[in-house]
């Protein structure tokens, strides 16, 4: 016991030291306490992107999802997020061009830029709020089963301990802080995950033989729909589609794209993704698969325990040790980020004090009095956030996987209105007003089971009706006028001809159509070492769709080309702001 808090008090040393490093470099300002200074190069974008997205909900979730449903979780996960990869580009980078010209900090400042509307930002970004916290929830929720499984520390103290870290160093040194301990944290996750695999099945007389004897006893959990047939053709299907909706939509990687510090770091984030998800995926459901093995019967919510209690079982004290680090690891670089972004959504948009360049926002300055006061705004806020995760986390409603899929439905609503904005040139404030909030009635709805699902996941109904209602809205209205602001277009265009468009459209249509091989459903699968043979066919599938990524990113990137800069959109691009408003920052 003294080697495994010997290791996690080391461990979290690191983190709140790197954080305070990220405080020494800030300089004064807004844009650098929440993007970086706008600096986020490949590697550091790369890192802070996957740690971001990979949370308390991959390791924790994933591994309690392995356990009730078996492989078949991996492909939806796996090749279902780095699909998602693809929305990098065609909204990602936009974004970031986009963020540059008009100063933009939020998500919701994007909506402000392009309609102007006050009554829409607000419910842009309440929306964003409202859906996120839940999933906020998940990683106190993720801290208290990994810190009580390993160290013996009660649930409530372990959730409350991590959370007042996380509030420390984000509070410390911002985005930067955030970003680089993202780097350390996304290293101690894989390695938790690699070496747990590893010793668990060693322990468990290899995969070959564990997995082969679960094959025979439970052979459902090497099939799909999954065991329990949780995972049918229509949900399947759903989840393909529910993290290429949703994803973009987080807040805290919509603002990524914000802080990137170029479009070439966009796009090879965009590439790199696919393959780091098929290979990180597999490593926590495979282990909740093995746990079936060793701590049969569990069911609910005890099952989002499964790793901490294998780690316990085999792992002995150096190893117990690497888990609870790891496991804090993949809570913090999530948390960290949904608190850092959340704050800025209520500083900026639901407080109304964003000021995006551009915008009617940006006419007369506040006064320096009122933006002395932005911080200590901003940090009340993330305090309240925070405290607001710990106490849901402290009653949670269901698992971590039915909490997310039900946050993530929230948030994919969110993406008709975005992508409109970006290209769809008679999109309104009120078509996007109409569409989140018949979209987010329909996800109320689906909660409280009011609607038929149609065999989908809510989010997919949602969605669709949320984007009936933008593009009904749009041809109602009267006239075919262009409403994008000024240079708008040259920001957004992808540049390409009809017949590339529509050849790229139709490959990534493949790959999504090759992604539900309803051909293998019901079957038990060929097993190679143990792993049932489909799983290598998404493994290969993700690595194509990687190389296809990268053919596609040479011609979105615009090589030597920064058109945020351009003439033909404004002329220069930043505008000096008045030293005492941005020192006033932080005071």
């Amino acid at each position: 016991m003294h080697v495994r808090l010997f290791v996690l008090v080391g461990y979290l040393a690191a983190v709140i030291a790197i954080g305070v490093a990220g405080r020494r470099a800030r300089r004064p300002g807004v844009e650098d306490f929440f993007l970086a200074g706008r600096s986020l190069g490949p590697l550091v974008l790369v890192a802070t992107m996957a740690a971001t997205n990979f949370s308390g909900f991959t390791v924790v979730g994933f591994s309690g999802a392995g356990y009730r449903l078996g492989f078949a979780f991996y492909p939806v996960m796996a090749f279902g997020t780095g699909f998602m990869a693809l929305t990098f580009g065609l909204i990602g980078l936009p974004v970031y061009r986009l963020g540059k010209r008009y100063g933009l900090i939020t998500p919701p400042e994007l909506l402000t830029a392009r309609h102007r509307s006050r009554p829409l930002t607000i419910l842009f970004a309440a929306a964003m709020a409202v859906f996120t916290l839940p999933y906020l929830a998940i990683q106190p929720m993720a801290a208290g089963y990994a810190l009580q499984g390993l160290l013996g520390i009660p649930y409530a103290a372990g959730a409350g301990l991590v959370t007042a870290l996380v509030l420390a160093y984000v509070l410390v040194g911002g985005l930067r802080s955030v970003a680089w301990t993202d780097v350390l944290q996304g290293f101690m996750m894989l390695a938790l995950l690699v070496v747990g695999f590893v010793v668990v099945a060693a322990r468990s007389g290899g995969p070959g033989e564990a997995y082969g004897l679960l094959a025979r006893e439970t052979p459902a959990l090497f099939m799909r729909p999954g065991a329990g047939g949780g995972l049918l053709l229509g949900i399947w299907a759903s989840y393909m589609l529910l993290w290429f909706l949703a994803d973009p939509m987080f807040p805290q990687l919509f603002q990524r794209f914000y802080a990137a510090r170029s479009a070439r770091s966009i796009v090879r984030t965009m590439v790199l993704y696919p393959i780091v998800t098929t290979v990180l995926f597999f490593f926590p459901v495979a282990i909740g698969v093995l746990g079936r093995l060793h701590f049969p019967g569990l069911t609910g919510k005890e099952t989002d325990r499964i790793l901490p209690l294998l780690m316990e079982r085999f792992g002995g004290n150096w190893l117990a040790a690497l888990a609870s680090a790891g496991l804090i690891a993949a809570i913090m670089s999530t948390m960290d980020s949904q608190l850092l972004t959340l704050g800025s959504i209520v500083e900026r948009d639901l407080l109304g004090r964003g000021r995006a360049r551009g915008t009617e926002a940006d006419a007369p300055d506040e006064p320096a009095r009122s933006r002395t006061r932005a911080l200590g705004t901003t940090r009340i806020a993330l305090a309240l956030l925070a405290v607001a995760g710990f106490l849901l986390a402290l009653r949670p409603p269901a698992t971590i996987l039915a909490i997310a899929t039900e946050t993530f439905a929230g948030l994919a609503v969110l993406f008709p209105a975005v992508v409109a904005a970006l290209y769809w040139p008679r999109a309104t404030a009120a078509g996007s007003i109409v569409s989140i909030a018949l979209g987010e009635i329909i996800v109320v709805l689906y909660h409280f089971k009011l609607l038929p699902t149609f065999g989908l996941l809510p989010a997919i109904p949602a969605t669709a009706v949320a984007g009936a209602a933008l593009l009904a809205v749009g041809f109602a209205r009267a006239g075919d006028s262009d409403t994008r602001p000024p240079g708008w277009r040259e920001l957004t265009d992808l540049r390409m001809s009809l017949r590339a468009r529509v050849g790229w459209m139709i490959l990534f249509l493949l790959f999504l159509v090759l992604s539900i091989d309803w051909w293998r459903f019901g079957r038990l699968p060929r097993l190679l070492g143990g792993i049932p043979s489909w799983v290598g066919y998404f493994a290969v599938l993700g690595v194509l769709l990687s190389v296809a990524l990268v053919f596609f990113g040479r011609a979105l990137a615009r090589d030597g080309e920064d058109p945020a800069r351009s003439p033909a959109v404004g002329g220069e691009l930043r505008e000096e702001v008045a030293g005492r408003d941005e020192e006033a920052f932080d005071q």
